[in-house]
């Protein structure tokens, strides 16, 4: 019979790998997201951010108690956070290649700074595209045919990787709003937004989507995403092809009197508050040329961490005082959509750090060796987890498997390590469109959800929208496998 102190031992984790039952708060997290909003005596009460935010905070909690129990300490993700905890007096061991930190509070403020220096970039881009964007008011009500809702998403799909998916979304999404004001069949259109804008279209740039992002923070190339065109151009027109023809379908089933008002209601689309777009433009070139750690331009200067953050920041406050007075209100911009977002994935951020450490440890004993195996290993977990530490921890067991010598060739990170050019790919890929199956996948997915609930389009439930993409998205993700490198 085991004993206690056996018992204790084995749930804590043994030989620097967690227990698998440590993965149950991201579980719990996931299930109430999913669960809550369902539940009439609990619905109301999770509308609230402040809800949401208690419960991702109890659960991140839960992750840090295992840290403080356990006797073995953390891996450090990133240099900066080495002296910064020996600065506070905790327990860091160094050597050439990595940083760990002791058992106890050192492990806690270990696992915890991990967490907060991929959830402060994650979250402050997300926030400048949204605020930025949020400037630039669209105004237009177009007819809103098969072939113009279809027109709008194909644009989508472009500007999602040069503005970021959230910076997209927020420029369409209340087009589209205007455009179908009186059209009664149109969830579908804001589902299909949804994989579009929000995820397949950003898969050409780093800025385009979170996960990519994560890669250039942690030294893929900024243009080496421009590789994915073939399956990026594949994803989005068949998911266009499929949106035209359900979307014909469904108008004509629409009443004749709402397609007469439809028609008869048309403003021609006006753009406002474009100084924005020079804020957006000086963003995404700080996220491209500022990488906190490297040299700037080939000059001495050395960014500190978070200056990026810093700077766009700055350009989220110039969009603020030069946007035209009253612009920002005509336009219904609120902060609770992206502050929905960041309550939810900072539990998520920090639950997530106890499932990456055990896949981090064990990820070689997974036996991937092909390049189909990382796109769906990584797509699927992106699904129900968040698609950025995801693919953090599936690009480090590419990176451990890859040799000088991988057939179709390495890419040289700027951090010094090599990866295989095609496990990278299945990695990035896996991150960016599965990320469009779930609610959850992808911070922007909730952003326009919250939005459109706003506008009082009545999104599907977290598990109606997953019916959804199980049907629509996912044999086509499928058919990518064929096309991977």
């Amino acid at each position: 019979m085991m004993q206690p102190e056996h018992i204790a031992v084995s749930l804590l984790g043994a030989a620097g790998v967690p227990h698998v039952l440590w993965c149950v708060p991201i579980v719990v997290r996931l299930l109430a997201i999913a669960v809550l909003p369902l539940v009439p005596a609990t619905a109301h009460w999770w509308h609230k951010n402040s809800s949401k935010l208690l419960v991702a905070l109890a659960m991140g909690g839960v992750a840090l108690v295992h840290f403080g129990a356990r006797d073995f300490g953390v891996h450090l993700h990133f240099p900066d956070l080495a002296p910064l905890l020996r600065g506070l007096g905790l327990e860091v061991t160094q050597s050439a290649s990595y940083a760990s930190t002791g058992p106890g509070a050192s492990a806690v403020a270990g696992a915890l700074g991990n967490a907060l220096w991929e959830y402060i970039p994650f979250i402050v881009v997300l926030f400048a595209l949204y605020c930025i964007t949020g400037g630039v008011l669209v105004t237009g009500d177009v007819p809103a045919h098969p072939a113009t809702n279809t027109g709008i998403l194909a644009l989508g799909a472009v500007l999602a990787s040069f503005t970021g998916t959230t910076g997209a979304a927020m420029l369409l999404v209340r087009v589209l709003l205007q455009s179908n004001a009186e059209r009664k069949r149109k969830v579908h259109t804001f589902v299909f937004f949804i994989f579009i804008v929000c995820n397949t279209g950003g898969l050409l740039l780093p800025i385009g989507d979170p996960p990519l992002f994560l890669g250039y923070i942690k030294g893929v190339p900024f243009l080496w995403t421009l590789s994915m065109w073939p399956e990026w151009l594949a994803v989005n027109l068949g998911l266009l092809a499929l949106y035209y023809a359900i979307d014909r379908r469904e108008y004509a089933k629409e009443a004749a009197r709402d397609i007469v008002v439809d028609e008869q209601v048309r403003r021609p689309v006006r753009i406002r508050g474009s100084i924005n777009f020079l804020w957006l433009a000086l963003s995404v070139l700080t996220v491209a040329l500022v990488v906190p750690g490297k040299p700037f331009l080939g000059t001495s200067f050395v960014p500190f961490a978070f200056l990026r953050e810093l700077i766009i920041l700055g350009f989220v406050g110039l969009s603020f005082l030069t946007t035209p007075k009253g612009l920002r209100r005509e336009a219904r911009f609120e902060f609770g959509p992206v502050l929905e977002v960041a309550a939810l994935f900072i539990g998520i951020f920090i639950a997530m750090q106890i499932p990456l450490e055990i896949l981090a440890a064990r990820g070689g004993e997974l036996g991937f060796r092909e390049t189909w195996h990382f796109y769906w290993g990584t797509g699927v977990l992106s699904a129900v987890l968040d698609n950025a530490p995801t693919y953090g921890v599936f690009l480090q067991v590419a990176i451990a498997g890859t040799t000088p010598d991988a057939p179709g060739g390495i890419v040289a990170l700027t951090t010094g390590e090599i990866v295989r050019h095609d496990w990278l790919a299945g990695v990035s890929l896996g991150a960016v469109l599965f990320g469009a199956m779930t609610y959850i996948g992808n911070g922007p997915n909730f952003m326009v959800k919250a939005i459109c609930e706003s506008q009082g389009v009545k999104m599907p439930s977290f598990f109606g929208y997953v019916l959804w993409s199980g049907a629509a998205l996912l044999p086509l993700l499928a058919l990518v496998t064929l096309l991977l490198p």
